[in-house]
């Protein structure tokens, strides 16, 4: 006689539902939340004390607490400003968003070489020619290999050997290379390039619009309707008919040498650039290696797939691999993007007046040493977290999907 073993999983048993909480320790519940209870109360607790404690502390030394520091005047020269400032007028505030505003400017130009230039380099390290992969390689171990302060001094310290200005190097017609810096020409900006930018980021959004159509329909159809016409008049024949619909204007102030400083054009201070050169090179060849992993992961067979087809090996790369490598290269850039933003901080070293350039000059006037820690703490902190939330947000959607 055979026995049958019925599982109710399986014949659709309804369950017994939970019993409700009970207030015994025998209650798995009961003790999970009684232990968060207690470790968010040590916590509060803890910073309650701390921050009391100071409080306290500063009170019997006469020491000024708050952030009214930030509404008095500053007096602090910036050399390098993204918004008008003037030291005699404008407030700490005012520099303090000066030095924000510098810091991210080059966290995103820094982000944005360094995924460039490590893409090339990580691509180009696995190539078929034995020299250019060989160089590709003696690119990512010496840079990497050499601490980033010593990059940013060694660069400062070539800007310096530059010429004087008044024997300024022409690198062509209206740009000049001195010890002060590159100057280059500068656009004159009207209300014509105004209009042409908006029209562009309009062209932008319909194109955006248009790809998502495109594919929404290639998912229904199995057929992709043609982007290119929307491209084409979104983001060249718009703005540009807007542009000559309102004059088309176009000049250029173009630096002019004159015998101890230029007249006119832009200023790219030996500062900013050395700052640049040396975290895009040092952080390159950290992304260059991600870059050559994440293709390393992808199985040989898509490469041979794609053979099969005729494909070519750019094609092969661009279409079929890379796709499948930033599942895997994504996480790992997170971390070097994140380095960007962070090591920006050691601007300090050279002069670049960064945030943490400008807050220590503002603590050590006005004595507000807790308070100006506290601002760049939170600074980086919101840089780092957008970084991030960014990042997990792509990578997300970059993820396979399972049907």
């Amino acid at each position: 006689m055979s026995t049958t073993t019925t599982d109710p999983r399986m014949s659709g048993a309804r369950r017994a539902p939970p019993k409700g909480l009970s207030l015994s320790w025998s209650d798995p519940r009961f003790r999970a939340i009684v232990w968060q209870v207690l470790i968010v109360g040590l916590l509060v607790g803890g910073v309650w004390y701390l921050a009391s404690n100071t409080a306290t502390n500063l009170e019997q030394r006469r020491i000024a607490t708050g952030f009214d520091f930030l509404g008095r005047t500053a007096g602090i020269p910036i050399g390098e400003t993204l918004v008008p400032y003037d030291p005699a007028v404008n407030t700490y505030g005012r520099a303090v968003l000066v030095g924000i505003l510098n810091t991210l400017m080059v966290t995103v130009v820094g982000v944005a070489l360094i995924s460039l230039l490590g893409t090339v380099v990580g691509v180009a390290s696995l190539s078929n020619n034995w020299l250019l992969s060989r160089l590709c390689r003696a690119y990512v171990e010496g840079m990497r290999d050499v601490p980033l302060l010593l990059h940013l001094l060694f660069w400062y310290a070539v800007m310096l050997t530059f010429p004087p200005v008044r024997d300024a190097i022409s690198v062509m017609p209206g740009v000049f290379m001195s010890n002060s810096g590159l100057k280059v020409p500068l656009l004159i900006w009207e209300n014509a390039h105004t209009g042409a930018a908006l029209a562009f980021l309009g062209g932008s959004i319909a194109t955006w619009f248009a790809s998502r159509r495109a594919t929404a329909i290639q998912h229904a159809t199995g057929l992709r309707p043609a982007v290119w016409p929307v491209v084409l008049v979104g983001l060249l024949l718009l703005p540009l008919a807007v542009w000559a619909l309102m004059g088309a204007p176009f000049a250029l102030d173009v630096p002019v040498k004159a015998r101890f400083r230029f007249n006119g054009g832009a200023t790219i201070s030996p500062e900013f650039t050395a700052l640049m050169i040396g975290l895009v090179l040092y952080h390159s060849a950290f992304a260059a290696e991600i870059v050559r992993s994440g293709i390393l992961s992808v199985p040989t067979g898509q490469w041979e797939a794609g053979g099969a087809l005729g494909l070519k090996r750019g094609t092969m790369l661009r279409m079929i691999v890379l796709p499948q490598a930033l599942r895997v290269i994504i996480p790992p850039m997170t971390s070097t993007y994140l380095g960007v933003a962070k090591n920006s901080s050691l601007a300090v070293a050279i002069g670049y007046p960064d945030l943490v350039s400008i807050v220590n000059t503002t603590l050590n006037q006005t004595g507000q040493a807790i308070e100006g820690i506290a601002i760049i703490m939170a600074v980086y902190l919101s840089i780092s977290l957008s970084i991030s939330l960014f990042m997990n947000w792509y990578n997300a959607r970059i993820a396979l999907v399972e049907r």
